[in-house]
């Protein structure tokens, strides 16, 4: 039985399982340390993690939703665009001073926006990077299991061996 393929497999399933994970285990700490250089508090009137660093996915999603729900309640539950068209009707109407703080709210919800977009944005990363580290793991498990039974194979004698061929 001609083993090369099986041990081919195996290293590099091996060298591959091996990148996955330190590759998924320093984008996390990555994103870890600039979530956490922002020093980022998750408000005490938060859903969850009151009180917590924003530094994981959890706390990155706790800051996300509080800060959508002070957007809602900024612009009394009014979306970007609603608060746009708004702001055009009070100003086709003469209201400047409406149409004014309108235009400050809509920026207000925008900002919030942004700043969710940015929070999903780690969030979705530390998905990213759980998964690689999932696929190396078993990667590594495969590589391992591959030059197990390339090395059971090579040390039987010639008479034992399945030909596959």
């Amino acid at each position: 039985m001609n083993l090369k393929p099986l041990k081919t497999a195996g290293v590099v399933s091996l060298i591959m399982g091996i990148l996955f994970v330190l590759t998924g285990g320093i984008v996390w700490g990555v994103v870890t340390s600039q979530l956490a250089a922002e020093r980022i508090t998750v408000p005490q009137d938060a859903a969850f993690m009151q009180g917590a660093t924003v530094q994981d996915p959890l706390s990155a999603l706790a800051q996300a939703d509080i800060i959508n729900k002070h957007a809602i309640e900024s612009s009394e539950g009014r979306t970007y665009a609603e608060l746009g068209t708004l702001a055009r009707e009070a100003t086709a109407a003469g209201d400047t001073a409406l149409a004014e703080e309108l235009t400050k709210q809509r920026a207000s919800v925008m900002n919030a926006s942004f700043l969710r977009a940015s929070l999903f944005t780690s969030v979705l990363s530390y998905g990213v990077c759980l998964f690689a580290i999932g696929v190396g793991l078993t990667l590594l498990v495969f590589g391992w299991a591959f030059l197990s039974v390339a090395r059971q194979n090579a040390v039987r004698p010639a008479s034992v061996r399945v030909d596959a061929e």
